[in-house]
């Protein structure tokens, strides 16, 4: 199956001029040979900072589960037709036409000759997801236009380009996100996702062939603009650090789709999204340069699953630059130092593309890397499928109590904008809860938001789930009292530049039990009969395969501890929308009537909740709160090849570390499991040099 990061020279890409340069990476990458890898004719190439773990190639079990596994992406639909990757190129080109057409626009505005005005250029380029190859039907393409030096994001970008879009039959649901870490205008031109970001460079004609890859680029820009150029140069940067592209690839789409699935693939809410992945994946290629995907897959969950964060994950050393800009470097930026999960880009200037992390988010995902490696490890033993990998997360099933957001709109484009604006600043609810109840109560954020069509007034409703802090006993009558957390956060989600009137937003603590029925498939709860046998099942699969789950949705014992929480909220003062009033828009309350929204998934200014008692979670899990690994409880797969790489790697690695912080220990010191785990941790400290 062609993808459309493999078209080559004489497709229909290239009628556009600086789509070519594109993917000119990707062609260099693939051109060795038909798999992507480099041609046996010349000497090995080091991969990383590192020594690999091992260079042992595929067996024939190996070879076997992977034909069953990639038969399994194709069977999930994860691979676009020819006709959808058609399309996808058309619509790259109109883009490309209407940026060059709007440059040439401000550039006649602006008082230029008939000359500049002809030489005025803008390009397109991708980058992400359809940039490295692994793009699936329906996802986005993330776009970036690079324009010249007078035209700016803030008004030309943001106000003239978006009236523009705004008028044209092909695009729907615009969304700007301005203040965004990146910037971006979200899209739909065609029926095609756009997530286009903007970069203005110190030219004031931009060639047709721009190299995005030369630094030059970088030349008296904003670090806006440097974040924004840096998602092109990352994907090309992965792309020629990684021992086979192809390999890389169907690896990548593999752990998207599980991320997806187990509700760990968000970048805004704190999880991690494309580019994170990519790294990851890209650094489990490294250290095992032979692998095919099957390996490939149960290797990432081996290595993730015991590293030793915040030591973080590189590809390549940080590169200095004369250029100035800052990059990641925890000795000298204090910030830096309180990063949870490092995964640093290997394009100058080099940041951590997982700020986002937060001690609750990460917990979750370090929960699903060990319920994943305790899946694959049994596939490795014939004692379990690919599908087993791949099951859904059940988030309704995991908690006893819930935040739910509610937001609502006048219509359905107002709704889209605050959408973007509130999950866009939903992450910060998170940190606000774990500052405020000093991380006693824990916080998950699940990255898919829910609509409730059997109201009038067009709404959305984002979910948190809550539960005490893992092996911590409250006190008897303990409270937590978020009300002050949760106004703050309404009074930051209400400064939104361009609230318009009928955007509104509500914060309710609702039981499972309370759980409104459209979050839940054909828009009804399963009966408690029916959740029991379902995981009364999956635990008898589990203990024939050899090992029990500790994930969330599978505990079906319950603590007997309890813990009330106070979620009182008064109503926030408005504050004066900027952006001009639609004729007909409707108030918040006036949705709020008209929607029903009364009862205890929204409120207003009555008190919703006092003094609800919170029954947590049982906390089997093998997770601790801080988000290490136990190790009383890890099983690492028998492979003496890779212990023996890493004494090899320890005495070559072992002079210094990035970090200046000390690594928290974990587990019995005097455990053979420790003693690998100690291994394993002085790898990852050493991957910092």
């Amino acid at each position: 199956m062609q993808l459309a990061g493999e078209k080559k020279e004489g497709n229909s890409w290239h009628r556009f001029g600086r789509l070519r340069v594109c993917f000119r990476g990707a062609e260099m990458v693939v051109s060795g040979s038909p798999n992507g890898s480099q041609p046996t004719s010349q000497p090995a190439k080091k991969y990383g900072i590192t020594k690999p773990i091992s260079v042992a190639g595929p067996t024939e079990a190996d070879l076997q589960r992977n034909i069953e596994l990639e038969k399994f992406l194709i069977d999930s639909g994860l691979y676009e037709s020819k006709e959808e990757a058609a399309r996808r190129e058309e619509v790259l080109g109109r883009i490309d036409q209407v940026v060059k057409g709007w440059v040439k626009l401000l550039t006649r505005q602006r008082g230029y000759t008939d000359q500049m005005v002809e030489d005025a250029n803008a390009v397109i380029i991708t980058f992400g997801s359809y940039r490295l190859g692994v793009h699936g039907p329906g996802a986005d393409i993330d776009t970036l236009c690079v324009g010249p030096s007078y035209v700016n994001r803030e008004e030309d970008f943001f106000i003239v380009l978006h009236n523009i879009l705004s008028e044209m039959e092909e695009v729907t649901e615009l969304q700007p996100v301005p203040d965004a870490h990146v910037p971006v205008m979200k899209f739909k031109f065609q029926g095609i996702s756009i997530d286009l970001l903007y970069a203005s460079i110190s030219l004031l004609v931009v060639p047709e062939d721009l190299d995005i890859a030369n630094g030059s680029v970088l030349y008296d820009v904003d670090e806006q603009t440097v974040r924004s150029l840096n998602g092109c140069r990352v994907a090309d940067q992965i792309l020629k650090l990684v021992p086979n592209v192809e390999h890389f690839r169907t690896t990548l789409r593999c752990l998207k789709f599980w991320a997806k699935r187990r509700g760990v693939y968000s970048n805004v809410t704190g999880f991690l999204g494309g580019v994170n992945w990519a790294l990851l994946v890209a650094r489990v290629c490294q250290l095992y340069p032979s692998a095919i995907p099957s390996m490939l897959v149960s290797r990432f969950f081996r290595v993730y699953t015991q590293w030793r964060w915040p030591n973080p994950v590189m590809l390549c050393s940080i590169e200095e630059n004369e250029l100035g800009f800052p990059v990641w470097d925890p000795r000298r930026n204090p910030r830096d130092r309180f990063h949870h999960m490092p995964i640093i880009t290997p394009a100058y200037p080099c940041m951590n593309s997982s700020y986002n992390v937060s001690i609750s988010t990460l917990r979750v995902m370090m929960e699903q890397f060990n319920h994943a490696n305790r899946i694959t490890e049994d596939i490795e033993l014939n004692k379990a499928q690919w599908s087993c990998l791949f099951e859904p997360y059940r988030f309704f099933e995991a908690y006893k109590n819930y935040l739910q957001v509610d937001i609502i709109a006048a219509d359905a484009v107002d709704l889209l904008t605050w959408k973007g604006w509130v999950e866009s600043r939903l992450r910060q609810l998170t940190l606000k809860i774990e500052r405020d109840t000093n991380g006693m109560l824990q916080c998950h954020p699940y990255p898919h938001e829910y609509a409730d069509t059997s109201k009038p007034c067009p709404n959305f409703a984002f979910f948190l789930g809550l539960q005490r802090k893992e092996g911590v006993r409250g006190q008897e009558g303990q409270q937590f009292d978020i009300r002050g957390t949760v106004d703050e956060f309404r009074q930051e989600i209400n400064m939104y530049m361009f609230w318009k009137p009928g955007m509104d937003i509500y914060v309710s603590h609702v039981r499972r039990k309370q759980l409104p029925a459209f979050v839940f498939p054909d828009g009804h709860k399963r009966s408690r009969m029916l959740r029991h046998v379902s995981l009364d099942a999956e635990k008898s699969c589990e203990e024939a395969s050899g090992f029990q789950s500790g994930s969330a949705e599978k505990n079906a014992k319950r603590k007997a501890d309890s813990e009330t929480m106070d979620l009182k909220s008064t109503r926030p003062e408005k504050q004066a929308f900027i952006s001009p009033q639609p004729p007909e828009s409707a108030s918040p309350e006036s949705c709020a009537s008209r929607s029903g929204i009364t009862s205890h998934t929204s409120f207003n200014d009555r008190v919703i909740v006092e003094s609800l008692t919170m029954v947590d979670r049982d906390s089997s899990s093998e997770m601790r709160s801080s988000g290490h690994l136990d190790s009383e409880k890890c099983t690492l797969a028998n492979d003496v090849e890779m212990v023996n790489t890493m004494h090899e790697s320890i005495n070559l690695e072992e002079q210094a570390s990035i970090s200046e912080h000390s690594l928290p220990g974990v587990g019995n010191k005097n455990s053979r499991e420790q003693i690998r785990l100690d291994l394993m941790g002085r790898i990852c400290c050493s991957l910092t040099q």
